[in-house]
């Protein structure tokens, strides 16, 4: 097949469409405010989907308009990241807030709609070769970064319009299943804790009694592209294992990293600093590690079994002792691991635990066999995106095999 051409991003955006971030001095923790104009970081174009509006903070809107008129971003607005982690790129949404303001990492692309889709543009910069790209001619003066001109002059496959629209439909059909899945999996989480708060709780046993309690290793290894996966605190997404906000390591570190413990089917993971209370259940058929704060219990008994002791741990009883025994560091605050076996955990009688293990069980199954058909879709959608962006994978051949997939 013919090499498709390529034209420098810049011709694809409206005069004055590609902006940067503000300075830091504009722009920083000292300016949020609890309601306002949001503003886009790199949490929010991370994790899949076009984007995330999960933990958005906001500042005032005079200074929004004011000093940072410069730096707003429309709903339909490509956003990346250009400071920092590359790869992260999202769109601004329509429909939720009317403008946006960009963090100092982030830059925007205001796309002429006669000369692209904003959506293959969104995935060319999924590609792992474009993010390749932004790593080398990235300035590492300090934390590497690209400037708006070096992003304008990075090259983009120039694909005929129409045939942009339909690589980002085929693309965008794997998204959009991935995240119909991911609703499924949070609804089953969610009916499982509604399931588990509906059932009285009996006299608390202490957490040690009924689970075993490890920790993590106290370091990160180097991370990979591939291979068993190791977790982060950023992986606990109320109740489930979110396998997209977490990296890879390599074999002969996984050996290393799970010297200690390796998490099995079953395990309750947590954070015991920074993002205290937050707990997942790992599912089957994954090969992890454990990150840096990270811990786990493992349950010492089947009369309570994962997805109950899960439940337990996210109940809003033992959520407060969390809030009252924590210790607030200089850095950081902690929980204190030696000290959690002794602390009481809320479960159901013991002539209610049975029934409701299983119905939580079969919750939890649901949510595992949703999430890992996303992972099979996930793989599925990076092997056919560097070929498609670039025109070297015809569109009805990749159209069959998201067909196949079901």
């Amino acid at each position: 097949m013919t090499a498709v051409p390529t034209r420098p991003l810049k011709d694809f955006a409206v005069p004055n469409g590609l902006v940067g971030g503000p300075l830091s001095s504009r722009l920083g923790k000292r300016h949020f405010v609890p309601e306002g104009v949001p503003v886009v970081r790199g949490q929010n174009l991370a994790g899949g989907g076009y984007f995330s509006s999960a933990g958005l903070v906001f500042v005032p809107a005079a200074h929004a308009d004011g000093t940072l008129a410069r730096h707003l971003a429309i709903p339909g607005d490509l956003v990346l990241t250009q400071r920092g982690t590359f790869g992260q790129v999202g769109i601004v949404p329509a429909g939720i807030h009317d403008r946006y303001v960009l963090s100092p990492a982030q830059a925007r692309i205001r796309v002429d709609p006669d000369r692209a889709d904003t959506r293959f543009l969104y995935y060319c910069f999924r590609d792992p070769g474009m993010v390749s790209l932004l790593h080398s001619r990235a300035v590492t003066t300090g934390v590497p970064h690209v400037t708006p001109d070096i992003l304008g002059d990075l090259p983009v496959p120039a694909l005929p319009l129409p045939e942009q629209r339909a690589v980002a439909d085929v693309l965008g059909a794997l998204d959009d299943k991935i995240a119909a899945n991911k609703r499924t999996a949070e609804i089953c989480i969610e009916l499982a804790g509604a399931s588990f708060g509906a059932v009285p709780a009996g006299t608390p046993q202490r957490l040690g009694q009924v689970a075993e309690l490890h920790d993590g290793p106290h370091a990160t290894p180097v991370k990979t592209a591939s291979g068993p996966w190791f977790l982060s605190i950023s992986s606990l997404d109320a109740g489930r294992l979110d396998l997209a906000s977490s990296a890879h390591l390599s074999e002969e570190d996984f050996a290393r990293w799970t010297r200690r413990i390796q998490p099995r089917a079953g395990d309750v993971l947590f954070s015991y600093e920074t993002r205290l209370g937050h707990a997942a259940l790992m599912p089957p058929d994954v090969r992890a590690s454990l990150g840096r704060r990270m811990a786990l219990l493992r349950a010492k008994t089947p009369a309570v079994g994962g997805a109950l002791l899960l439940h337990a741990y996210l109940s809003p009883a033992f959520q407060d002792e969390i809030g009252r025994r924590t210790i607030h560091g200089a850095t950081v605050d902690r929980l204190p691991l030696g000290d959690m076996p002794r602390w009481p955990l809320p479960l159901p009688a013991e002539g209610q635990r049975a029934r409701l293990s299983v119905r939580l069980d079969a919750l939890h199954a649901s949510a595992a066999q949703t999430e890992a058909e996303n992972r099979t879709l996930a793989a599925l959608r990076d092997t056919l995106l560097p070929g498609l962006v670039s025109g070297r994978l015809r569109v009805g051949d990749a159209a069959r095999a998201v067909r196949e997939a079901g």
